[in-house]
């Protein structure tokens, strides 16, 4: 008997729900969407309201097979008829990963890490795009999209209120029940630790060469670039 997806599962289809890299979630995309056959992708896009680019197109901006294309549009068009996805839908669906928390504000940042185009909706293409990048990018591309994440007011920097923003948000998802048992100013302390190691040379922001130069000395963050290879 096949097991009906989660709707934690399902968040993962419709706007890549992967919370703080959830790999359970990732992992489950290939078993809980269905391959489709030939060129449905092509038959389906009458079918709603935002109509993605082509197969070939997606296929040329992304690393992924246009059977895998067509496999993660039907996951998405399942959960998303519309075919994209608004900031408090995405919110909805993601805080039922951490329901012990506030998942609000990370999933915040993360919906405009996705919305590449500013458009406030996460449309299929945003969605594979980004995908790509998670899974099957370079360490370099990886570092990139997380610099993004970060950089909320996309300046080019990261300041040091930006980076206590995104730990704090990183915080609230998890919840008061997290063990051991978190201090009321784990967050600031996180934040100056790593903000000083990134910011080479003390001029009180990160740049984009500090950021990925530090990410690849740290061996443990290296390692979790490659948890998701081969994951669909």
């Amino acid at each position: 008997m096949v097991k009906e997806p989660s709707q934690a599962e399902r968040v993962c289809r419709c706007a890549s729900g992967q919370g703080r890299f959830d790999t359970p979630a990732l992992d489950s995309l290939h078993s809980i969407i269905p391959f489709t056959d030939g060129n449905e992708i092509d038959e389906d896009l009458s079918m709603v309201r935002h109509q993605p680019e082509g197969l070939d197109e997606l296929q040329g901006r992304t690393k992924f097979t246009k059977k895998e294309i067509q496999s993660l549009y039907r996951g998405f068009k399942n959960e998303c008829p519309s075919g994209m996805v608004d900031e408090d839908t995405f919110k909805a669906i993601y805080s039922q990963f951490f329901p012990q928390g506030d998942a609000s504000t990370y999933a915040h940042f993360l919906f405009n890490a996705f919305d590449m185009d500013r458009r406030g909706a996460i449309q299929f293409e945003d969605f594979v795009i980004g995908l790509s990048v998670l899974l099957r990018g370079t360490v370099h591309e990886k570092l990139n999209w997380a610099f993004n994440l970060y950089d909320i007011n996309k300046d080019g920097y990261i300041t040091k209120e930006e980076m206590l923003a995104i730990i704090q948000s990183i915080y609230d998802m998890m919840g008061r029940y997290t063990y051991p048992i978190l201090h009321q100013d784990a967050p600031i302390e996180h934040m100056e630790k790593f903000f000083q190691k990134m910011d080479r040379n003390q001029d009180g922001v990160v740049t984009i060469d500090e950021f990925i130069q530090t990410c690849q000395k740290d061996e443990t963050i290296m390692q979790s670039m490659q948890l998701f290879e081969n994951v669909i």
